[in-house]
């Protein structure tokens, strides 16, 4: 039987906490995570708060991993998937160590407490062959001088030749692609954590970045730095990005939704594929961890195995009988 009760979802469901708001304006301001990720935090953990106070754990520091394994199980059997859990316990990780720090808390009951396995989804990529057919399709009449149309494939060049996040890409500034060398461009880009690394950005890239450039001052404010601009004039929000690119694939007759990681995620797997240096990837992807790159080795076995199926003679007398 359940014993816990209700535990609300949503974050106006919770008073405001001292200690939290403390820790979220540490992330904010003291490690600089993006206004997103820190909405996350808040999300988790006010969860989290609301689940203690029904609980009737008056403070953080009176959680115990026993509490937490309550928590876990009661979440899960909602149907609440192992990686939700596990950013939720990371949350509250980061938070105990933040206590931790400032002298408030004696442990961290998170630590020990470990979220059920759920299966890793493999990465949503596009075929190599089937992205270049997009890229060099015929545009819809006049997009090839329309401002939108070139700033749209300008961007979509640029994700799939760098694999930049969706952040990182509507964070890139006009002085940082203008005099770009052909022969050895490279980028700087501050991705999670606030941490930099350098991308290469391709002949096609740059092209398409230069035909958007010619045009950009028609939409652009005279004051903006931001290299991708909306309408209004001022950067592109992250929203508009993904709706934008949708729109772009549709014009081209692309029957599925492309959204920006589809294409970061196409950039590692053809570049696994052609490469197979998944060290080179994790650097230009930007990941702390090669764990989280080797999820597109298991693509690029997928890819071979596809391979072999449609060309090897015993694969093939196989399907054929």
């Amino acid at each position: 039987m359940d014993s816990s009760p209700p535990c609300p979802e949503t974050a106006s469901a919770a008073q405001a906490d001292p200690a939290l708001e403390a820790f979220l304006r540490h992330i904010a301001h003291e490690r600089r995570l993006s206004p997103h990720t820190v909405s996350n935090y808040r999300r988790d953990l006010q969860r989290l708060l609301a689940w203690r106070r029904d609980q009737r754990i008056a403070d953080w520091t009176d959680l115990r991993d026993g509490d937490l394994r309550r928590y876990i199980a009661w979440r899960h059997r909602r149907g609440i998937g192992g990686r939700t859990l596990s950013r939720e316990l990371s949350a509250l990780r980061r938070l105990f160590d933040y206590l931790q720090r400032e002298g408030q808390a004696r442990q961290n009951p998170a630590r020990g407490v470990r979220p059920p396995k759920s299966p890793r989804p493999l990465p949503d990529t596009l075929d190599a062959d089937r992205l270049s057919a997009l890229l060099d399709a015929d545009a819809a009449q006049g997009a090839e001088t329309d401002p939108l149309g070139l700033r749209d494939t300008a961007m979509v060049e640029l994700f799939y030749s760098s694999g930049l996040r969706l952040a990182e890409l509507a964070a890139v500034d006009l002085h940082q692609v203008q005099g770009l060398d052909p022969a050895d461009a490279t980028l700087t880009v501050i991705g999670k954590g606030a941490k930099t690394r350098r991308v290469p950005v391709g002949s096609a890239a740059l092209s398409a970045i230069r035909a958007w450039m010619q045009v950009r001052g028609l939409l652009a404010s005279d004051d903006e730095p931001a290299l991708f601009v909306s309408q209004r004039g001022r950067r592109i929000h992250p929203r508009t990005v993904q709706q934008r690119l949708a729109r772009w694939a549709r014009v081209r007759g692309a029957t599925d939704h492309l959204h920006p990681h589809q294409l970061r995620h196409s950039f590692a797997s053809h570049l696994l594929e052609s490469s197979g240096d998944l060290r080179a990837v994790q650097e230009l992807l930007g990941h702390n961890d090669i764990s989280t790159t080797q999820i597109y080795t298991h693509l690029d076995f997928q890819h071979l195995a596809q391979v072999y199926d449609q060309t090897h003679p015993r694969a093939q007398r196989k399907r054929k009988e």
